[in-house]
């Protein structure tokens, strides 16, 4: 049994890596600061864990968090693309400087492992080859050919159509978004703190979350607990784009599970994709949500968002080879079972 603390322990993801860690006979304690983006009622943690009410970024409340404790779960940041330009300063601040300040009060402390929750929004846009160029990495979709409904991202040297194939932990990244830049820069410190601390830092590159408890329709909600709230008021899924934006969806307790397994990861630096293996479409999986539900059916609108990308599928071969990490719940049946249970807030 070892002590494991949990930032962001109280929030959607990190409160199910929780009763994962109790589920693994492991002590667990948690520090939440409660932000209202993924908190909209009480902080609450299960009977036993210490909580400890406070933002990762107060140095001397992590460092009484970390007394006695033998790695972290980090779990605590701003998620989705967010409501605009006012959002820069907090996510840098919640996400990089929390980040910064959580690392050194660690190496302070002697505690050297760290399990990181990364995202696959690192990558920007999936892997793509060109029949001509091979293997090709397609620039940023220009607003004039998003407003004129080509969605797809041509070559960058030849403009013809692209194919679209499984994207691995060795993809060079390229954030397309502020949160995206945020995630980027959690790893590289991460992984300066591995090499300067002698760590080992699990960096878990999470695809699309789904699952209970997934926080209300806010700026910084999923996209599944976008399309369940509409559902919930009877309102119909609003798809951006024209739906076909692939993607893999991830069950929340199968994310936990691999949070469990990555405590025993290597040392240094090592990122792993942490995916169902199985990809949909946007729209395929909006419609599976609104015929679990009951309906209405979802609306194609053909609009977008800056900072989207086209296809992130990922390939989960590594999580499998190194940490014995494969995910349980097929999108099929899971986003079914999520079209029937209640959202936070």
């Amino acid at each position: 049994m070892t002590h494991i603390l949990v930032t962001g322990g109280a929030g959607f993801i990190g409160s199910h890596v929780t009763a994962a860690l109790l589920a693994a006979d492991h002590d667990v304690s948690v520090l939440d600061c409660a932000h209202p983006a993924a908190h909209a009622g009480p902080v609450e943690v299960p009977d036993g864990v210490v909580l400890h009410r406070a933002d990762v970024r107060d140095r001397d409340a992590v460092r009484h968090a970390l007394r006695g404790v033998d790695a972290v779960v980090h779990q605590a940041a701003l998620v989705g693309l967010g409501a605009g330009p006012d959002d820069l300063p907090e996510y840098v601040g919640c996400n990089d400087l929390g980040t910064a300040v959580l690392l050194a009060t660690m190496a302070e402390a002697g505690v050297r492992r760290l399990v990181l929750a990364s995202s696959m929004v690192v990558y920007g846009e999936g892997a793509y080859a060109c029949d001509r160029h091979g293997p090709v990495r397609p620039a940023p979709r220009a607003v004039a050919e998003l407003a004129a409904g080509r969605f797809e991202p041509p070559c960058p040297d030849c403009a013809e159509p692209l194919t679209g194939g499984l994207v691995t932990e060795d993809a060079p990244v390229d954030p397309r978004s502020v949160y995206a830049a945020t995630k980027v820069a959690q790893e590289h410190l991460a992984a300066v703190w591995a090499r300067e601390c002698d760590g080992a830092v699990a960096a878990l590159r999470y695809h699309n979350v789904y699952g209970p408890g997934m926080p209300r329709d806010t700026p910084y909600s999923g996209v599944a607990a976008i399309f369940r709230s509409a559902l919930e008021s009877r309102r119909a899924p609003l798809v951006y784009e024209d739906g076909g934006q692939r993607r893999d969806f991830v069950h929340v307790r199968d994310v936990a599970a691999a949070n469990v397994l990555a405590l025993h990861a290597g040392p240094g630096f090592r990122a792993y994709n942490v995916a169902s293996g199985h990809p949909t479409t946007v729209g395929g999986m909006a419609a599976v949500l609104a015929d679990a539900f009951g309906g209405p059916p979802p609306v194609v609108t053909g609009q977008f968002r800056l900072g989207d990308v086209r296809h992130v599928v990922a390939s989960p071969a590594r999580a499998a080879a190194e940490l014995g990490f494969r995910a349980a719940v097929l999108p099929a049946s899971g986003l079914r079972e999520f079209a029937c249970v209640p959202l936070r807030g």
